[in-house]
Parts: C-alpha cells; sequence; structure tokens
C-alpha cells in the first residue's frame, strides 16, 4: 500500500491511470516537480497541511485504485455576489441539531423566536425545500440528518412566491449511490431548567439502477419548558391596574414524530421523476400554569390556573414532481403538493380564585377540532439562450380550505359542563392564489450582469366566523412585484451588486381565526379576522472584496404585521392579537468575514439596523429609536485524527424602534466530536446556550397600559450525541469516495 500525501502545494492537479495506463503521475502546477499528460482526475486548492490527497492501491502489482480520498475542513459559508450565502450543515456544528427550528437558530443572520424565522435586517422569511414552497408545519418534519446545506435567498427573483420578506431554501442529500446507506442517529438532551429529551432518527437510502428509494423516521420523547413573564400596569389613579402574570408551559412529548418516504425513477441523469410522502405527529401532553396577581382601585385578588394539556396534530404532506434538463442547461420542473392538517385540542383547565379572602373554583374544557387542507401545482421552465443568457418563466395555483370549531364548557362541581357561546366559535376560510412570472437574466458588457423580473399574482377568499357575532368577508385583490438585481465585477478582488425586491407578507391562517386560547381569566389570544397583508419595497447594495462581504439596505413596509395585549370587554381583561400597524422603516448593514487557517475555520458576522414604526390608531407611547447591534462567530478547530471542537456564539442587542423596545439576547454552543471505526460511529457533546442568555424580553405602552415581558425558553442544556452509519453502496466508476472540501474561494 502507498500513500502520497501533499502539504506544501498551492494547486494540484490529481492524475492517474488504471490497469491499461502505463504510468501513474501526478502534476504541481505551481513548481512544476512532477509533470504528466495522462488521465486528469480532479482540481483542487490547498491551503493548509489540513488539505490531504491520500492514493491507495488495491493490489500493489498491479497498480489498480482501490480508493480516493480527499479531506479538509468543511468551511461554513460561501457568498454570492447577490448578498444570498449558502450553508454548508454536513460536517458541521449544524449538523449536530435536534430539529430543523434548531439548526436556522445557529446559522449566520438568521433568527428565530417566538415561532418566526427573519433574516436579520429583511424580516421574516419564508421557506423553501428543493426549491418547492412548504410551510412552517411541513418544515418541522424535514430531518436534520437529510440536509446538505441551506441557502438565505435576502434579495429573491420573481420566480420565488412574493409571500416573505426573504427566503430560506432547504437543500437535501442527494443519493448518487448505488446500493444501501443508512445513519442511525441518538440524541440525549439534559436541561436543568427545562428536563431531558431523548430523540432517535434513523434514516435508510436504497438505490439499483433507475429506482432509488429514501425513508426516515424520529422520534422525540420526554419534557421541556417555557416561562413567560408578564406584567400590566395601568398608572392613571383613577384607573389603575397592576397585573402580574406568569405563565409556565411544562410540556411532555408522549409522541413527537415525524416520518416519510420517497420513491425516484430516473429517465436519465437528468431527467427524472419522484414521489414523496411525509408527515409528523404531535401527542402534547403535560401542564400549564398561569398564575396572575392583579391589584387595582377596590383591592387584591389572585388567580390560579392548571391547564391540563391534551393537544394531537397530525401533518401529511403529499408531492409529485417531475424535472427535466437538456443538454444545453434548460431545465422543466412540474411539482403538485398535498397538504393535510388536523388538531384536536382536549384541554381540562381548573381555575381557582381568591378575591378579597373569598376563594371560589371552577372547572372548564376547551375543545378545539381543526383541518386545513392546501392543494399546490406549479410549472418553473428555464431557457438556457447562451451561457451569459437565461429566461425564467412559471406559475403557481394554490387552494387552502381551512375549517374549525371551538366548544368552551364551563362548570363549577366538574360534572355538569354548559357551553359558553362567548367564547365558543366556529370558523371556515378559503383562499385561492394564482401567480405568474418571468425573470430574465443577462448581461451588459463583461463586468455587468443583470436579472429583472416580475411577478403577478391574484388572491381571492372568503371568511366566516361566528365568534362576537356573524361575520363575513369576501374580497378578491392583485399584485405585481417587480425585482431587479445589477452584479458588478469590477476585478478579480473586487465584486458588487444593487438590488430591488417587492414582497408580500399575508397573514397566517390561524392568525385570521378568532377563536380563543385561553391562559387565564383575564388573558386570551384570539385571531384578528380583519388583519391586512403588508407589503416590503426592499433596497440594497453590496460589495465583496477578497474574503470581505458588505452590505447596505433600506425597507419600507406598508401596514406592518405586529401584535400587542390589547384591554378586553371587562376593566382587567387584555386579549394578545396580531395587528396592522401603519408603516415601518428599517436601514441596515453588514460585514462579513471567513478565513481558514492550518487548523482554525472561522466565519464572523457584524450588523446593525434601524427600525422606526408608524402608527396613529392603536394609542401606542411614541418612544426612542436606537440601532440594534448582531454579532455572530463561528469557529472550528481541528486536531488531525484526534477531535474536532467548534464554538458558535451570536448577540443581538437592543432594539428601540419607536413603538416598543426589545432587550438583546445571545447564545453560546460549544461542541467536541470524535470519529471511530474508520467514520463509521460519530460521537458529538454539545453544550447550548451556557450561559443561558437566550431569553425574549421587552416593553410597551398602548392604550394607556404599560407592558413588560420576559420569555425564557429550554434552551440552556447538554447534549451527546451517537451517530452510526452503515451501508454497503458503492459508486458505479470507483469503490468508494469520500469527499470533504473546503471552499477556499467563494461564490463571485
Amino acid at each position: 500500500m502507498r500513500f502520497l500525501k501533499l502539504v506544501t502545494l498551492n494547486v494540484f492537479l490529481l492524475i492517474f491511470s488504471s490497469i491499461e495506463i502505463k504510468a501513474q503521475r501526478f502534476k504541481n502546477v505551481k513548481d512544476k516537480s512532477y509533470y504528466s499528460d495522462d488521465v486528469i482526475l480532479g482540481k483542487k486548492t490547498l491551503k493548509s497541511a489540513q488539505d490531504t490527497v491520500i492514493i491507495k492501491d488495491k493490489e500493489k502489482e498491479h497498480n489498480e485504485l482501490n480508493e480516493v480520498v480527499i479531506k479538509s475542513q468543511v468551511s461554513l459559508l460561501k457568498y454570492g455576489a447577490n448578498g444570498n450565502i449558502d450553508v454548508n450543515v454536513n460536517g458541521t456544528v449544524l449538523a449536530t441539531s435536534s430539529s430543523v427550528n434548531e439548526l436556522l437558530g445557529r446559522v449566520p443572520n438568521v433568527v428565530v423566536a417566538d415561532g418566526e424565522i427573519s433574516v436579520v435586517g429583511k424580516g421574516e422569511a419564508i421557506i423553501y425545500l428543493n426549491g418547492v414552497l412548504i410551510n412552517y408545519e411541513r418544515f418541522a418534519a424535514i430531518p436534520v440528518s437529510q440536509i446538505q446545506k441551506i441557502e438565505v435567498i435576502s434579495n429573491p427573483s420573481a420566480r420565488y412566491d412574493a409571500e416573505g420578506k426573504a427566503v430560506i431554501n432547504i437543500i437535501t442529500k442527494k443519493n448518487i449511490e448505488s446500493g444501501v446507506m443508512g445513519t442511525v442517529n441518538q440524541h440525549i438532551t439534559v436541561s436543568k431548567f427545562g428536563g431531558t429529551i431523548y430523540n432517535t432518527l434513523v434514516d435508510f437510502n436504497y438505490s439499483k439502477g433507475k429506482f432509488s428509494f429514501v425513508t426516515n423516521y424520529g422520534l422525540q420523547l420526554g419534557r421541556n419548558r417555557e416561562l413567560l413573564y408578564t406584567t400590566r400596569t395601568r398608572p392613571d389613579p383613577d384607573d389603575f391596574m397592576k397585573s402580574e402574570l406568569t405563565t409556565d408551559w411544562k410540556r411532555r412529548f408522549n409522541n413527537y414524530s415525524n416520518f416519510g418516504f420517497g420513491l425516484q425513477y430516473s429517465f436519465s441523469p437528468s431527467n427524472y421523476i419522484s414521489l414523496a410522502y411525509s408527515g409528523n405527529v404531535n401527542d402534547l401532553g403535560g401542564i400549564t400554569e398561569s398564575r396572575n396577581s392583579i391589584t387595582n382601585n377596590f383591592g387584591n385578588s389572585f388567580y390560579a390556573t392548571d391547564v391540563d394539556r391534551n393537544d394531537v396534530l397530525l401533518n401529511q404532506f403529499v408531492n409529485l414532481n417531475y424535472n427535466w434538463t437538456t443538454a444545453k442547461g434548460s431545465t422543466l420542473f412540474i411539482g403538485s403538493q398535498f397538504s393535510n392538517y388536523n388538531q384536536t385540542i382536549r384541554d381540562f383547565i381548573d381555575e381557582n380564585s381568591l378575591i378579597e379572602e373569598t376563594d371560589s373554583e371552577r372547572f372548564l374544557k376547551n375543545n378545539v377540532g381543526s383541518r386545513i387542507n392546501i392543494i399546490a401545482v406549479q410549472a418553473d421552465y428555464s431557457k438556457k439562450i447562451n451561457e451569459k443568457t437565461k429566461l425564467e418563466i412559471g406559475a403557481k395555483f394554490s387552494h387552502a380550505t381551512i375549517n374549525s370549531g371551538t366548544d368552551f364548557l364551563i362548570s363549577d362541581d366538574e360534572i355538569n359542563f354548559e357551553l359558553d357561546d362567548e367564547l365558543s366559535s366556529d370558523f371556515e376560510y378559503n383562499e385561492k392564489i394564482a401567480a405568474a412570472y418571468f425573470n430574465y437574466i443577462g448581461t451588459l458588457n463583461e463586468k455587468i450582469h443583470f436579472s429583472l423580473g416580475v411577478r403577478g399574482e391574484k388572491t381571492s377568499y372568503d371568511l366566516f366566523t361566528n365568534a362576537n357575532g356573524i361575520q363575513k368577508f369576501d374580497k378578491s385583490y392583485g399584485n405585481f412585484f417587480p425585482n431587479a438585481l445589477l452584479n458588478f465585477n469590477l476585478s478579480e478582488d473586487w465584486k458588487g451588486h444593487f438590488s430591488y425586491v417587492s414582497r408580500i407578507t399575508r397573514p397566517r391562517y390561524q392568525a385570521l381565526n378568532p377563536y380563543v386560547i385561553y391562559q387565564d381569566p383575564f388573558t386570551t389570544i384570539e385571531g384578528n379576522p380583519n388583519l391586512l397583508p403588508e407589503k416590503i419595497h426592499a433596497f440594497e447594495i453590496g460589495a465583496m472584496y477578497k474574503k470581505f462581504d458588505f452590505k447596505i439596505g433600506y425597507t419600507y413596509k406598508t401596514d406592518p404585521i405586529s401584535g400587542a395585549a390589547l384591554r378586553g370587554d371587562t376593566p382587567n381583561s387584555y386579549i394578545l392579537r396580531s395587528l396592522n400597524l401603519e408603516k415601518e422603516h428599517t436601514f441596515f448593514t453588514s460585514l462579513s468575514k471567513s478565513f481558514t487557517a492550518k487548523w482554525w475555520n472561522s466565519t464572523n458576522t457584524v450588523s446593525m439596523n434601524l427600525t422606526k414604526a408608524i402608527d396613529n390608531f392603536y394609542e401606542y407611547e411614541l418612544g426612542p429609536i436606537t440601532p440594534q447591534l448582531y454579532l455572530y462567530s463561528n469557529n472550528t478547530f481541528t486536531i488531525p485524527n484526534v477531535f474536532k471542537i467548534q464554538l458558535l456564539a451570536w448577540y443581538l442587542g437592543n432594539k428601540s424602534y419607536g413603538l416598543r423596545t426589545d432587550n438583546s439576547r445571545s447564545t453560546v454552543t460549544l461542541g467536541v466530536e470524535r470519529n471511530f471505526f474508520k467514520d463509521a460511529l460519530k460521537l458529538n457533546f454539545t453544550a447550548n446556550d451556557i450561559f443561558h442568555d437566550f431569553m425574549v424580553s421587552g416593553d410597551y405602552e398602548v392604550g394607556q397600559t404599560e407592558i413588560y415581558y420576559h420569555r425564557t425558553y429550554t434552551t440552556n442544556y447538554f447534549k451527546l450525541i451517537a451517530t452510526y452509519n452503515f451501508g454497503n453502496s458503492e459508486k458505479a466508476t470507483y469503490k468508494k469516495a469520500e469527499i470533504e472540501q473546503t471552499e477556499n474561494n467563494r461564490a463571485r
């Protein structure tokens, strides 16, 4: 067995000969110490001693190559000249995430909080899976072990749905090998604050000839916790009130699982049809404890509410896709998706109150049934006119139907329950969206490239609810969303871009549903059927110098969607509800730098944004406007043949934008990883959010009420992960290839 290790070269060409070829030689482009005109296998840039090429002979006497291994540190980011970034997942600290939600919270420039995924300086993002739009429930069912990389598209073109201010496209691994491959992951997460969670993840791939099959199953059991502390104060002496409310969600995962399988038939390497079924089951139990102490001009009162949770959610998705690519690079994609969501809630509520030393108790039942069906079809065609010119056109149609019913029952003796008509309601919603787009990509000269496009969408919907009286809405509207992008290749080191993007954000279905989510006698969460979609106009200028990436931008919103605690019908009651503000201005700037040393791989970002929100309807108290600082650093330290250490830290500073203030939050995560048995077994130990500083808090004043909130999550934990890879897959051209590439040159 012979080994050749190259540790000082900058660029090399790897050249080898099979049994039929006479010689095996290597050519070093830089110092010409080797030369050959035989067969070229590949090309790679070397930066340090960590980049290693190993050639192993199957049989020494015949010089037949058995294995080619190219190894190096995996870089986290690849920057694009259009302002987008590609984030590697496989082989980085991101791959140790137990869920896609946790994974995105570790991605640079992405912030995850309160069920919202946003891009710093842009706002809330929509999620794509391999180029197909999905919603949050489908997103939650994606197994992390199948994700190859994530594209953060801050300036989406017209081919992407106009919904959302940015696009996050999740790219899954492709099975290009023949045979059997599988992975088993076992996660054990221990948190002093939240409890212990067990995650078991299994992936299995099989490919033979033109057929391939993939399946996965993940099961999560255990407990976690979320704690919310809120104060509401009306300082006016004539209407004085102070409420101190603590809500403690102690969740128990009875069956938190995701599953799926897919079949693909390849007519040729560039022509295939695929069918996939996936879903997730969320059987959630546990207790929600609410404690509310109220002081007003009439005295003191205390309310203790315990909600015995019994919530079951079943989501199912079916996809049928066809993809065809011509020899000249043109592509045709036809896709269809059916999504089904079924939710049942059977919560039992025990409510105790103490008013002026008078104790009382009552019992409540919150029974909810909800079903959502969504059908979507789309077609995308990309015509490659020449090497520098391309035309993209496409169309999409989606139809969503939502039906839900809430029965709220009250009893004083835990036996005889009566229906509360005020808290019970039915809700129906039908929505149709038809869209078409074109996008033209071309060049003005060798240094200027451009993309121009427009997307047209026609939306129609009807809504019915009998909450707070019968309400019916019937509406139809159309919008055009132009987009423009200019790329400047000024020199080998200098690149630049300018972009304009127009978008729309429609209210979530549940945000329109006025059904009641009960927290305590004076606090409910209710939807708002009068919500309007918000519209966005975003401008950005960017420059890249070598490995530095700089951006500056401005975003203008009309009817921005926000939320607040508004006064209810009784003196001490409040309703948490989504609402539209008048308008919002955001300015942002960011600077990023990545580098790779001999044993250190680092990605770093610093951003700052300034936001001003304006509203003249809800009686917000105007406050100061201050910029928000965002810092991000992801570092990998590799000791060859020993272990890998990964350190991730980010900080999101205080933010004041006129109507409210958000307090700072941060996280520090440390991971240690080691491979065993020729990389078949991988062990990873992670300490997440070591200082437990990821807490969402802030304050605002609306309708003469001062509100402060502080939310704590189960982010401070220790996790042990064991990953085992099995199978006998093989390439058609050679027995095994194992490639871990460092992106030394950023995309331009």
